[in-house]
């Protein structure tokens, strides 16, 4: 089932995964598998024999704070006073050289870079002077909440449960599914409420919950610990993200990372994607014979886009579905080389013709000119480009790699300048009010006074101040 979850967790993760796993309150040990690659090369017949238990936790990951080396490869197991610990995290500490300094000046030491094994390692302290060294793991988690309220997700693995967190922001994902029978049919909600689990899945995102036999039942709130035993899941405590300080989910989960089928607040990615191309259309409109995308997720925009506009879609480029993903390849050698064997023209759908042309981002500028000469080979008379998105300005420091603003074509180039570049007959964006009107449109609020999504990377404004040690 593991395995399975994280297969559909693979466009979050290519560089290495990891399974852990646990036979039960009386094992000395946990079972351990990780290596680096993608998921089916990394977990063969021989390696899933040796997975045996009835709780675990999965890992894929792309590397942000810490090198794409096996010694990162998560999750982190240690061995404490209290038992052995295993921890998978989505995100990166923004106050991350804080935290290591007060981890080694107690005398821990740590093997890696990763702000995941010093999330581990924090878990492991003694408490503060005056307070018991006990087994209190609830106790522990909300220590280290408290210390470092972004940017995280974990699961956090003991002998016989485990703990789903997420940090008082909201900047990551989590959500909770319900494994029930098969035989349940159609996804129905409020059947789902009412039948009796036959297991508990906690996943950044829910869109691989139908393929290990799971039905998606809520988000994991903001600053909430949640506790999954065998007797089923509860909600352990909630840390409240400090006063005056809205939650800040990354948007750019909707613009990019997520995949299409996810639900977040209460909609699906697909949908708000949607949206985005029919804001873009009322922002941006061009005379044309034909919208298309970049596949894929460049594709829900597209088609709101059309939708707005009345224009006709066709798709134009073919995806070797065998390549990864560019944005997430560790080096800008290795995305420009993706770039060239991803895509493939359909010339018949191109020759002679007028396109606009949607793309979800723009980050560093690597793959739509390739893009658009491709499709120029193929015939076409004029391809304007449109961005179903802001213009990307500023790092992120919460678990999206975009280190540096010399890296983001934004900073280099205004729209004008960018399609001249690129040569494209045209270019624009989405507005920042425009990408929060499609989100927002049909999310649900559970805490209208709380809402509010980070949007640092193209506005600059972090939700929790600016972090530590700018890299600019």
């Amino acid at each position: 089932v593991i395995c399975l979850g994280l297969v559909a967790l693979q466009h979050r993760g290519q560089e290495s995964a990891g399974i852990v796993t646990s036979e039960g309150k009386c094992a000395k040990n946990f079972n351990v598998h990780k290596g680096m690659g993608m998921i089916n090369n990394i977990f063969t017949d021989d390696s899933m024999k040796k997975l045996k238990g009835n709780l675990g936790i999965g890992h894929t990951r792309y590397s942000t704070s810490a090198a794409s080396e096996e010694v990162n490869c998560q999750p982190f197991v240690v061995h404490t006073a209290h038992g052995v610990l295993a921890v998978a995290h989505n995100g990166e500490l923004l106050n991350c050289e804080s935290l290591r300094k007060d981890v080694l000046s107690r005398g821990v030491g740590l093997s890696t870079h990763s702000d995941s094994e010093l999330i581990t390692q924090a878990l492991c302290l003694n408490p503060p002077d005056g307070e018991d060294d006990g087994p209190d793991w609830p106790a522990r988690i909300k220590h280290l909440m408290q210390l470092a309220p972004l940017s995280y997700s974990l699961v956090i693995m003991l002998k016989d449960k485990i703990y789903g967190v997420r940090d008082p922001y909201g900047n990551r994902p989590l959500c909770i599914g319900k494994i029930v029978p098969l035989s349940i049919g159609s996804y129905r909600q409020e059947k789902v409420d009412k039948l009796a689990a036959e297991g508990w899945v906690i996943s950044s995102e829910s869109c691989g919950f139908l393929s290990i036999g799971a039905r998606y039942v809520r988000e994991v709130q903001p600053g909430e610990i949640v506790e999954l035993t065998r007797e089923g899941i509860k909600t352990i405590d909630i840390v409240e993200c400090p006063e005056n300080r809205r939650h800040a989910f990354c948007i750019f989960e909707y613009v990019y990372f997520a995949r299409s089928d996810s639900i977040f607040e209460g909609q699906m990615v697909y949908s708000v994607r949607l949206q985005c191309g029919r804001q873009l259309a009322r922002e941006a409109y061009v005379d044309a014979d034909i919208v298309s995308s970049v596949p894929e997720s460049g594709t829900a925009a597209a088609h709101g886009y059309a939708r707005e506009t009345g224009l006709h879609f066709a798709e134009v480029l073919c995806k070797n579905r065998y390549v990864g993903r560019t944005f997430i390849q560790p080096s800008t050698r290795l995305r420009q080389l993706g770039v060239a064997k991803k895509f493939g023209a359909l010339s018949e759908n191109v020759s002679g013709k007028r396109l606009v042309l949607i793309d979800d981002s723009i980050v560093r500028g690597n793959t739509i000119g390739p893009i658009i000469k491709l499709l120029r080979d193929a015939g076409a008379r004029e391809v304007h480009i449109r961005i179903a998105s802001p213009p990307l300005l500023y790092p992120c420091y919460m678990g999206i790699n975009i280190p540096t603003r010399e890296e983001l074509i934004g900073n280099k180039l205004n729209p004008e300048e960018l399609a001249k570049y690129v040569g494209a007959d045209s270019l624009a964006y989405l507005s920042v009010d425009g990408l929060r009107k499609a989100v927002q449109l049909n999310m649900r609020k559970s805490n209208p006074e709380k809402v509010g999504h980070c949007t640092a990377c193209l506005t600059g404004d972090y939700p929790g101040g600016l972090p530590e040690d700018l890299d600019w």
